[in-house]
């Protein structure tokens, strides 16, 4: 019998080109389901995690969320309490696991009141003089994402786990020891590369809040 997946780290981030590198496989939500037991622990029993150390999966696209599993497991993306978790998985097991988790609703978040202005211009209009692109043009409007295209859902996720991978790619932008795995045009961290921590937590507030 396989290893049951534990879901400890992080699965859900902002990678922009999923949809080219990821083969479409049509999840089984049921099956997913029978594989996730031990990955309420930190991510809760339908994915909305209590806490932002561990981010939702809950709602996010299965496209996005089977390529962040290949990642982790074929290396792309270390996360060290992942670590051995998925290696024996294969592309079919991961796709049932995604699929089970975009089955079921978000929770829910909530912006900093103090943060939404300068959140909202970021998250609409980017920062065109140092390059940082509108995160409303993949996230959407609304952020709920792309799902077909692979850009994953921000609304309802923790903010502080958003921060934290807007951290970990301006850290990738010129170091591999941050989050590289955002393809070869390395879009989000360029766009991250661009923005200060209070920017970062700005919109990363703002993005959670959104419904």
């Amino acid at each position: 019998m396989k290893k049951v997946l534990v879901l400890c780290a992080a699965l859900v981030g902002f990678v922009h080109a999923a949809g080219a590198a990821t083969p479409f496989l049509k999840g089984d939500a049921a099956a997913g389901e029978a594989m996730t037991v031990a990955c309420s622990a930190c991510h809760g029993a339908d994915g909305n995690s209590a806490v932002p150390n561990f981010p939702k999966l809950a709602g996010q696209g299965q496209r996005y969320l089977l390529k962040q599993l290949m990642d982790i497991r074929d290396g792309a993306r270390p996360i060290p309490t992942m670590a051995g978790q998925v290696d024996n998985m294969t592309n079919q097991q991961l796709a049932d696991i995604a699929a089970f988790y975009a089955s079921k609703p978000v929770s829910g978040s909530r912006a900093n009141p103090e943060l939404v202005g300068l959140g909202e211009t970021i998250f609409r209009a980017g920062i065109p003089a140092r390059k940082v692109a509108a995160c409303s043009g993949c996230h959407s409007p609304n952020g709920k994402g792309n799902s077909l295209a692979g850009y994953p859902a921000l609304h309802g996720q923790h903010p502080e786990y958003i921060a934290l991978q807007l951290r970990e790619y301006r850290k990738g932008y010129d170091d591999p020891a941050g989050r590289t795995n955002d393809g070869d045009t390395k879009i989000m961290r360029a766009n991250a590369f661009g923005l200060s921590d209070k920017e970062i937590d700005a919109v990363a507030s703002y993005a959670a809040g959104l419904k």
